[in-house]
């Protein structure tokens, strides 16, 4: 063995080293990002929970319940993360959070030319998610039911929902969705498809919708509970309803995360909320 060699193996240790410690800072920095949007479920589970009564046999205190009621949600969202972080700058996608944890490029100089595009079409996806629940609410009559008895009660109660809408629709969703699901179908159909260059156009499209429609069938359950409470029965055409309006926002999202990035993806999703609370506040006032 030359007198090289144990340099050699040193220094791949090291580079080794700092591969993995880059991975950690990194995945914890984009976990870190999404904590809020946690804590704004924790918050709307708390009034849950303090507005339901509790199966008998459970006496426990209620933040211990809220906090067990979120051990999932950041267990996945961790996974996500991670997920992510691995497969995205492989696949070229990328996160400026992720990007300056390990180059140290700025964020909002990077983020400013992505504004207005990413404002652009959260805006969009909201007008359409809206019109298309319109044009729903005339063709199937559960849509229209759940319309009219689900609305929020007062203006209070509806700006009540904001932090749960920006911060974990606008930021822990697109962790989950996109850095998260998205970069590992991508990066998984780019790696089946056995191309050297980079993914394609149809693998990255493929993942888009996929994710889009997953999201979509996550909101089912929700949907599920809120029909059965109301008395609506969870027909095709209400469940249809559902994951079409949400794959709407998915697609949208996921394009402003392959063509710019995770960061323009949280904007446009936050966007259309801002789009969907107008239309709600509007309703109410007049």
């Amino acid at each position: 063995m030359s007198a090289a060699d144990p340099a050699d193996d040193g220094s791949d240790a090291t580079r080794t080293t700092a591969s993995r410690g880059s991975f950690v800072r990194r995945t914890a920095a984009l976990f870190a990002l999404g904590i809020p949007g946690v804590a704004a479920l924790g918050a709307t589970v708390a009034t849950q929970l303090r507005d339901t009564p509790l199966p008998p046999g459970v006496d426990l205190p209620l933040p211990l319940l809220v906090a067990a009621s979120l051990i999932p949600t950041a267990l996945l969202l961790l996974v996500a993360v991670a997920v992510g972080t691995y497969c995205a700058p492989r696949a070229g996608l990328r996160s400026h959070v992720d990007e300056r944890v390990a180059r140290g490029t700025p964020i909002l100089s990077s983020l400013r030319g992505e504004l207005p595009e990413a404002v652009g079409v959260g805006l969009a996806a909201g007008v359409a998610i809206v019109g298309l629940d319109a044009v729903a609410a005339l063709l199937v009559p559960e849509v229209a039911q759940l319309q009219r008895a689900g609305e929020t009660p007062s203006v209070a109660a509806l700006l009540a929902t904001l932090p749960l809408r920006f911060l974990y629709g606008g930021v822990v969703e697109e962790l989950l969705l996109r850095w998260g699901l998205v970069s590992l179908l991508v990066y998984l159909g780019w790696r089946l498809a056995g191309t050297g260059v980079g993914p394609s156009r149809r693998v990255v499209w493929a993942g888009i919708l996929v994710a889009a429609v997953v999201f979509g069938v996550g909101h089912l359950p929700a949907l599920s509970g809120t029909a059965a409470s109301l008395g609506i029965p969870a027909t095709p055409g209400l469940v249809a309803r559902t994951i079409l309006l949400n794959a709407v926002g998915g697609v949208a999202f996921g394009w402003l995360f392959w063509r710019k990035s995770l960061e323009a993806a949280m904007v446009g999703h936050a966007a259309s909320h801002v789009v969907l609370v107008g239309v709600s506040l509007l309703s109410r006032l007049f």
